[in-house]
């Protein structure tokens, strides 16, 4: 069965409450470093969780935070663009849109990543205009777009939970149970990451993924 390995996020001790010593400074580097990241395993698949830069990631596809024009904007959406070159738009001007929940794939352009697939997710506005169903989409047509391609490895940002307000508790767990369940079946995908943007992003992300193990039978902590 499935079973995730999830690594208790513990107190990191200030470096500036030590002594000058560079020795005791660069354990304190090495430990925030583990602190950051969380792995799992489900079935032959692997989800980690890491604070970065998602433009950076060099895994087969990396997923963009999409408008519905897919012309660029803010946020991770300008940073991919900016750091694919005009490539990813031109392709984009080609495809003409993407609905709210969709999500198409274009080249990575100058990304390490071979491929971006864009995703457009739901703005929040109090919950009863099929935000979640619109999230959940996302992912689950992400990864379908993964499968199409024959992709192992996949990197996704939160969607929605920046400019687009969507509570990130919630989203986090969208997300994470709708992957879960995705790789739980028959899929191409091998690796998922989570790309998050700052401590609190990544904290609500691991709160979520030991919730799910606790809850979900075949999600086990090891």
């Amino acid at each position: 069965g499935a079973h995730f390995k999830c690594l208790t996020r513990k107190p990191i001790p200030d470096p500036l409450t030590y002594p000058v010593n560079k020795d005791i400074y660069r354990t304190t580097v090495l430990l925030t470093t583990w602190e950051r990241t969380m792995r799992g395993t489900i079935h032959s698949a692997r989800l980690e969780l890491v604070e970065g830069d998602i433009t950076q990631q060099k895994d087969d596809a990396i997923v963009n935070a999409a408008n519905t024009t897919l012309l660029g904007g803010g946020g991770v959406d300008g940073a991919i663009h900016r750091a694919g070159g005009p490539a990813i738009l031109e392709e984009c001007k080609k495809i003409g849109g993407c609905p709210t929940g969709e999500a198409v794939i274009t080249s990575g352009g100058n990304l390490p990543a071979q491929w971006v697939i864009h995703t457009v997710g739901p703005v929040w506005r109090d919950g009863s205009k099929r935000e979640d169903a619109l999230l959940r989409n996302d992912y689950k047509n992400c990864l379908i777009q993964a499968d199409l391609q024959q992709l192992e490895s996949i990197a996704f940002p939160s969607i929605s939970t920046g400019a687009y307000r969507f509570p990130i508790e919630k989203a986090a767990h969208i997300a994470l149970s709708t992957i879960a369940g995705h790789l739980k079946g028959k899929t191409t995908v091998k690796t998922v990451y989570f790309v998050l943007f700052g401590a609190a992003a990544l904290e609500a992300y691991q709160n979520s993924l030991q919730d799910l193990c606790g809850k979900d039978t075949e999600m086990k902590q090891v």
